[in-house]
């Protein structure tokens, strides 16, 4: 009799192993990623969801920020303490004063703008009994303040006081105006909203300042077109990155050649090429300043070369191409050496038989450059070639360090100035999601393009 064989048990380690980088990748690129996507095409208050009532929670019609109405009828109700703790601007408050008044102790309702509580005084509704002080009218004919019978400027008045009287405050309510509203010439369209989301003209007529619910939109991405910057930060954007990598792969490979060569030295030259690594993008763009503005290295050594008479303004309003030549020379240095450790791994995975056997058969150092390294060098350049245009996307302190981010500006420099500057944190992430979506679009294109030339070969 055959014993039935044991099935194997899942083997679950590959799983947990990846788990920490799923949630790293969850946590830390696509939650952020997605918040900032939703900023460029999501306006959180855009529209104002009216009341069919006061106290009901169900809504009737919706109404866009901005929209003007007219105001039908108000009313006023009263908040809880605890509603009252987590309400926004706008609310009215009004303390229950205890006072003598000629005729005895009396007990009235004033503002909250005509009391000055003592220092540290528990939120109102919530009031202990406290002493406080009238305040005094700065500009009014009339310096006494009218207090009354009920939390309204509209009830009687019980008495008038003096500024620095001292009264009790026993207790505090909380008030929130609601208007029944219906934007202009659409009467059908009507509800309650409260004070605090319009913006009151006068006693017939509002806007809606702000609302409620937010909804899908494209205008943060149009303000970005037609932001005056936009153009010409785009379009110097794709400039640097052309002007950038082409240069850059060149040195790159031909640096990762001397160092692979084995000569006398090469090691050396590998510490050196690596230098720029070790140094920020901020730190590169001020050296390059100090190489390049009118007192700068470039200058003092051309002068005392006597190439030129006096010193050449480089980097300025009306040079232009000047600070574009710096900016292309900071980034070739900062960020070659990148690109040359990546070629520097992949011609490590080269077997020396295969370079040994072209070079057997007659070819020479371009020969094999051409058609033994550069072909199995591939899979190293696509990763570099992604990797480095993203980041010439990205370029931004450079930038900064050497035109100011005004002269000369680039597509971050211009999502950096919206957010930091101007405060459109939506425009500012429309601005990034551009940059990815250049990025993400590149890197299709490479890998597409380099796998259907790898086909082709075949």
């Amino acid at each position: 009799m055959k014993k039935s064989k044991k099935p194997a048990s899942f083997n679950w380690t590959p799983y947990w192993l990846i788990l920490p980088t799923l949630l790293y990748l969850a946590f830390f690129f696509a939650w952020p990623m997605f918040q900032a996507l939703k900023l460029a095409i999501w306006e959180d208050n855009a529209l104002l969801r009216l009341k069919d009532s006061v106290n009901s929670s169900r809504f009737t019609v919706s109404l866009a920020q901005g929209t003007l109405v007219d105001i039908i009828k108000d009313e006023t109700v009263a908040l809880s303490p605890e509603e009252l703790a987590g309400a926004q601007a706008g609310i009215e408050r009004w303390y229950l004063l205890e006072f003598t008044g000629d005729s005895g102790p009396l007990q009235a309702w004033a503002p909250e703008s005509r009391i000055r509580l003592p220092e540290n005084t528990e939120a109102i509704g919530a009031l202990a009994p406290v002493l406080a002080t009238v305040r005094s009218k700065i500009g009014s004919s009339d310096p006494l303040t009218s207090v009354y019978v009920s939390p309204d400027d509209n009830s009687e008045v019980i008495s008038k006081l003096a500024a620095r009287t001292e009264v009790r405050v026993v207790e505090g309510v909380g008030l929130e105006h609601w208007y029944l509203i219906h934007p202009k010439n659409t009467p059908n369209k009507q509800g309650w909203a409260s004070a605090n989301m319009l913006q009151i003209y006068n006693d017939q007529s509002a806007r809606i300042d702000r609302g409620n619910q937010g909804q899908f939109t494209l205008k943060f991405i149009q303000k970005m077109f037609n932001d005056r910057f936009f153009r010409p930060a785009l379009l110097t954007t794709l400039l640097l990155t052309l002007l950038i990598i082409p240069v850059q792969f060149v040195l790159a490979i031909i640096m990762a050649l001397i160092i692979q060569s084995r000569i006398k030295g090469s090691g050396l030259f590998l510490y050196i090429f690596a230098i720029p690594l070790g140094v920020s993008e901020l730190a590169v763009g001020i050296l390059f300043f100090a190489i390049f503005t009118q007192n700068g290295l470039l200058n003092s050594s051309l002068e005392s070369l006597g190439l030129i008479a006096k010193p050449i303004t480089f980097l300025s309003a009306d040079n232009k191409t000047g600070i574009i030549i710096a900016i292309w020379l900071a980034e070739i240095w900062r960020a070659t050496s990148l690109v040359m450790v990546i070629v520097v791994s992949g011609l490590q995975a080269i077997s020396d038989e295969i370079l040994e056997a072209a070079e057997i058969f007659g070819a020479g150092l371009w020969q094999r450059v051409r058609f033994v390294i550069l072909p199995l060098l591939k899979p190293s350049l696509q990763v570099a070639l992604i990797l480095r245009t993203i980041l010439a996307l990205q370029v931004f302190a450079v930038v900064v360090a050497l035109s100011g981010g005004d002269v000369v500006s680039v597509l971050a420099n211009e999502s950096f100035r919206q957010y930091s500057d101007l405060r459109n944190y939506n425009v500012a992430a429309a601005y990034a999601g551009l940059i990815l979506l250049i990025s993400m679009v590149s890197a299709v294109i490479y890998l597409r393009t380099l796998r259907a030339h790898e086909e082709a070969g075949l």
